[in-house]
């Protein structure tokens, strides 16, 4: 439970709401209530041709000049043949606000016993108070079965408020690009608007009844006034990226929908389904104690179970399967301003990708599938790409792409902007899909897409001087270096996470092909030498892993929030302290290196240490980056602060807290190893985990006390001939083998 005993005054207080395709931030203010709204197709424009159509013939001049190490001169070409134009992919849209205007409370001293909730373990944004001896309550929800924003007011005396619709807040300067008409018929507010630059036509509807006998509902011009003890509202939305008539089909979603205990019931079904499959507890537990006060303590460990179920919570909330499902933007659904940081896009180098972190380890499998669809299209428009940039088969994308999966260069910034494998990164989530799941179904399914990339990744890589392959235009996204003369650049060949990437993607695809048999046209063989050919990663003489390949550049920005070389400890799984020891020290000095030059200033970058830090073993450090997550990185409702906010912090620190108690990425002979507490602080006391997830198709339940296993370890395995060892805090070992329910007991 999130709670509060005072309203939102901004956005960074209100509690988000969601179904995946609907979002809203529910303020919880007594005078006028505020819901700034959003749905997930409401985007600026349309799709683009932005080709740079200069790239391919001038690409043997690039990589010579990278080879030379010839920056300014790489980087002159670059800007000349090698950007997009337009520069910019397209950016997401707010759809609107909603206000209710309520005849009451407009003296602080009028309202009291106030408190307003989410309750993420029922998806329930609750208001209560009382005002002038009348007392006051609201649910607000977002429903996935029926696809409708429901409100439920409810008061002890009969009470009036007006409802309003508007495509901007009234903070925003309004003009016709925001709206098409606003109108009122058959006792609905109806909102026509088409987002700048020719974007998906939208219908927003509400409609308003009253539970009550002697209640009513009445037009007064463009608003809705509604007299009663008890009412409901119900708002629906739709776009052209989905429905031709998207009047027709909200109308529809609110007239299907039936009584609110109808749509309660059906809300709480689908929700619980997924959110109760995993549970975390933690204590002690100051849930007794407001939100946004426990954030400014110490954190207890309460609050670091909320963190993680919270961003279980989001992601439910918005990311779910249905009809052209989008995924997660940089802010999931909940944007409020029409020119959003970033273009609230899906950005590929790392923070799409960190928002599906916790799916897997938290059982939630089909929350992912908008992201695997949305590659199913960037595969479409990435063979264009891949044939007229780089000459190659198959299919790539850059550090960014949009609701339209735009797959070209997005910006004109050199460290970020020339760099084609943030697809390749987006594959490997099809093999961690099945790691978890051993789906043949599913793996089968997106083995076209997997298959595509490997196509580009052979074409794409050329012979060095030494004989290896190598990528070449290569980068590390967004981090700048200092040549041996001091000159600034980032261009090089076979950057570090390039060849981690491409690590696992070829022995993703060779294992693929392995289970699926008959699937696959590329040859094995030939992945296999690429695989081989690909050159070594490089520990500097200093002990740190070079970012740069084979170049031991020095980082013009020593603390910089990416830690892209460190992509083969988290997320892949290429280096471990048991099985690369000298490679998991040099990450662990990069880190220390980081840290001493003010690293982990963003929030989704602390978020990204807390894992790193998880897979080394360093429990005090993943306790502290915790810590300084929630202290100087997470906004008074909890979402992540980058700043601004940004929603791949939440997805990255919760699936940090689950790698700190699990880890299952090792396999020693076959077996897959599950180690249990790897580095949870002794001082964070009792906790409890039930159902989570672990590679090789298996769910873990168990308690702790003190650091120690407390009663026996559930294990449920689905496969027949998988086999685990199970790890203890204290490194006893236990074997378990087969399908079914196995208990474990370790002692002390």
């Amino acid at each position: 439970m999130l709670w509060y005993n005072s309203p939102a005054t901004e956005w960074s207080h209100a509690l988000p709401i969601g179904n995946g395709r609907l979002g809203a931030m529910v303020y919880g203010q007594t005078t006028t209530e505020v819901l700034q709204l959003n749905e997930d197709s409401v985007w600026y424009g349309g799709p683009q041709d932005r080709l740079p159509k200069a790239a391919l013939q001038n690409l043997p001049e690039l990589r010579r000049l990278i080879r030379e190490g010839r920056q300014r001169e790489a980087e002159a070409l670059v800007r000349a043949a090698f950007f997009a134009y337009p520069s910019s992919q397209r950016h997401y849209e707010p759809l609107g606000t909603l206000y209710l205007d309520f005849d009451h409370g407009h003296q602080n001293s009028d309202v009291i016993d106030y408190r307003r909730e989410l309750d993420i373990s029922k998806a329930i944004s609750s208001v209560q108070y009382s005002c002038n001896g009348i007392q006051y309550h609201r649910d607000v929800i977002a429903s996935y079965p029926d696809q409708v924003i429901g409100i439920n007011l409810s008061s002890s005396q009969s009470s009036k408020y007006t409802i309003r619709l508007n495509r901007v807040s009234e903070r925003e300067y309004e003009t016709n690009e925001f709206l098409d008409t606003l109108t009122t018929r058959d006792g609905k507010i109806i909102m026509h608007a088409t987002p700048g630059g020719g974007g998906n036509r939208l219908c927003c509807v509400v409609s308003a009844r009253s539970n009550d006998p002697d209640g009513c509902v009445q037009v007064l011009g463009n608003t809705l006034v509604v007299t009663g003890k008890s009412s409901t509202i119900l708002l629906a939305s739709q776009t052209t990226f989905r429905v031709e008539d998207p009047e027709v089909a909200a109308l529809n979603d609110i007239d299907q929908c039936g009584s609110w205990s109808d749509i309660l019931d059906r809300h709480l079904g689908d929700y619980r389904s997924l959110y109760e499959r995993v549970s975390l507890k933690l204590s002690p537990d100051d849930s007794h104690i407001p939100t946004n006060i426990r954030l400014q303590r110490q954190p207890d460990p309460g609050l670091v179970a909320l963190y993680h179920n919270y961003g279980r919570y989001l992601l439910i909330s918005c990311s779910r399967p249905g009809d052209k499902a989008l995924p997660a933007t940089l802010q999931g659904i909940w944007n409020p301003s029409f020119q959003p940081p970033w273009g609230s896009k899906y950005t590929i180098n790392i923070n799409t990708q960190m928002n599906y972190w916790p799916a897997n380890v938290s059982n939630l499998p089909e929350c992912e599938m908008p992201l695997f669809e949305l590659l199913e299209r960037v595969q479409v428009n990435g063979t264009k790409t891949a044939k007229e940039m780089y000459g190659c088969r198959g299919w790539c994308a850059h550090h960014n792409t949009d609701i339209w999966a735009d797959t070209d260069p997005q910006d004109k910034w050199m460290p970020a902007t020339l760099w084609p494998l943030g697809g390749a990164w987006l594959c490997t989530h099809i093999w961690e899909r099945h790691l978890f799941f051993e789906d043949k179904a599913f793996l089968q399914r997106f083995f076209p897409v997997l298959e595509g990339c490997v196509r580009f990744l052979l074409d794409f890589l050329i012979e060095d001087e030494h004989g290896y392959y190598v990528t070449n235009p290569s980068l590390s996204p967004e981090n700048t270096f200092k040549n041996q003369r001091g000159e600034e650049g980032v261009f090089c060949e076979a950057s570090t996470m390039d060849i981690q990437i491409l690590t696992a993607v070829f022995k993703a695809y060779i294992a693929s092909r392995d289970i699926l048999k008959d699937l696959g046209t590329v040859d094995v063989a030939e992945v296999t030498k690429a695989l081989t050919g690909l050159p070594p990663v490089i520990i500097s003489p200093t002990g740190l892993l070079q970012e740069w390949g084979r170049n031991d550049y020095e980082e013009a920005e020593p603390g910089h929030r990416h830690t892209s070389h460190l992509w083969g400890l988290h997320p892949g799984d290429s280096i471990t302290p048991a099985s690369t020891p000298e490679f998991a020290e040099a990450a662990s000095a990069v880190l220390t290196r980081r840290a001493a030059h003010g690293g982990g200033h963003t929030g989704w970058s602390r978020a990204w240490l807390i894992n790193l830090h998880a897979r080394l073993g360093q429990a005090a450090k993943s306790k502290e980056h915790i810590v300084l997550l929630l202290r100087k990185s997470t906004l008074p409702n909890l979402l992540d602060d980058h700043p601004p906010f940004q929603i791949d912090g939440n997805f990255g620190g919760s699936a940090g807290i689950i790698e700190m108690i699990i880890q299952s990425h090792e396999v020693v002979s076959g077996e897959r190893i599950v180690r249990l507490l790897p580095t949870w602080p002794l001082e964070w006391g009792s906790g409890r985990v039930e159902g989570i997830r672990v590679r090789g198709g298996a769910a873990i339940t168990f308690e702790w006390r003190d650091g120690k296993i407390d009663g026996p370890v559930l294990f449920e395995s689905d496969l027949d001939l998988n086999k685990y060892t199970i790890v203890s805090p204290n490194g006893s070992k236990t074997k378990v083998e087969g399908k079914g329910h196995h208990e474990i007991k370790f002692s002390y």
